[in-house]
């Protein structure tokens, strides 16, 4: 709410100045609308094109938004409409997260203050924007930390089960079958046994092949995902500090930088503190995210974030870090309407979205 409040109520504070609009500002922010024209659409050709959407997308491009979160906003639909039901779907995504996170670090006896943790994870600055508009961030970050405690409890069916779902959310969720691949391996060496549970993680690329047969059924293309033209590319490591690179376009990157080596303890310290699967999940996360040719390295390394809260968790809810935190605050809400101004797709008719 506080993040909305500027643009319900145009307001502007500190020299920033809300211009004249409304929540429009929030819908529109990248990427939600197009997952709305996704679940509307249901993938089908016909159907998007009768939408007459501006500029000129084509529907190959609606197969770069995987098919999870526009069900969720096409079931909602029918009571709340789909602008509505974006929005509700990610925060309903985000306090289910919330509240997971704040049982996993609990049960897992993790940090003494986990209602403190629970709260700095949640207004991690990026955070705080993606899970303030719609987007299908909070519900994958929900998936992946489910699935993960679940193969930690060795409820394999659960863990392949939820992790499939994530996949069918966003395309790395299938990192999951690799660390728990890597995982089992060294189970094997230290157990000298196979467990036969392990197959039920199959269920990963299970997600991944029912995508594909859904752009099959519904756009005759069954590797339709990897045919949109807007699929970011993965060409080497370190790829994001390409200024010339289509998805980078500036020279301005120490704040990827420093991503980079946050994450990096992120793996350090989870091999520290012998966090088996935590450990493996952020090392394939993180070795597959150098490879990310796009400027907001942030976004896309979300995933990672409630483990790096977790292991950094004596520093993170310390007093030290209270007070700063305490102090950084104003600044955090101005990173983010200043972002949520100026990500913000232009719309001149709103019918193809109602």
């Amino acid at each position: 709410m506080v993040v909305w409040l500027p643009f319900v109520q145009q307001l502007g504070f500190l020299g920033m100045h809300i211009p004249n609009t409304d929540t429009s500002l929030i819908y529109r922010n990248f990427d939600g609308l197009l997952y709305v024209i996704a679940a509307k659409s249901w993938y089908l050709p016909s159907a998007i094109n009768s939408l007459r959407l501006e500029g000129g997308l084509t529907p190959e491009y609606f197969a770069a938004h995987l098919p999870l979160f526009p069900g969720l906003i096409r079931g909602f639909a029918y009571g709340l409409g789909y602008v509505k039901s974006m929005m509700f779907v990610t925060l309903l995504s985000t306090v289910l997260l919330g509240w997971f996170f704040y049982y996993f670090v609990q049960s897992q006896k993790l940090s003494t203050k986990p209602l403190l943790l629970t709260f700095v994870f949640l207004m991690f600055p990026r955070f705080l924007v993606v899970r303030s508009i719609g987007s299908p961030e909070s519900l994958f970050m929900l998936l992946i930390l489910l699935s993960l405690f679940f193969f930690e409890k060795k409820k394999y069916v659960f863990a392949g089960l939820v992790g499939g779902l994530a996949t069918m959310t966003k395309l790395p969720g299938i990192l999951l079958l690799a660390a728990y691949g890597f995982s089992a391996v060294q189970r094997m060496r230290e157990e000298k046994r196979f467990e036969s549970g392990w197959l039920w993680l199959f269920l990963i690329p299970a997600g991944l092949a029912a995508v594909c047969l859904i752009y099959q059924q519904q756009m005759g293309d069954l590797f339709a995902y990897w045919h949109t033209g807007y699929v970011v590319p993965m060409p080497y490591p370190y790829a994001a500090f390409n200024a010339s690179a289509k998805w980078v376009g500036t020279h301005w990157l120490e704040d990827v930088l420093l991503t980079f080596a946050i994450y990096a303890l992120t793996v350090v310290y989870t091999y520290k503190h012998k966090m088996q699967i935590l450990f493996y999940f952020s090392l394939t996360f993180f070795f597959s995210l150098i490879f990310v040719q796009h400027r907001d390295i942030s976004r896309y390394a979300l995933p990672m974030l409630p483990i790096t809260c977790i292991v950094f968790e004596k520093y993170l809810t310390s007093k030290r870090t209270v007070i700063s935190f305490i102090l950084i605050v104003p600044a955090v809400y101005l990173y983010a309407w200043t972002f949520l101004q100026g990500n913000a797709m232009p719309v001149g008719n709103w019918a193809p979205f109602l």
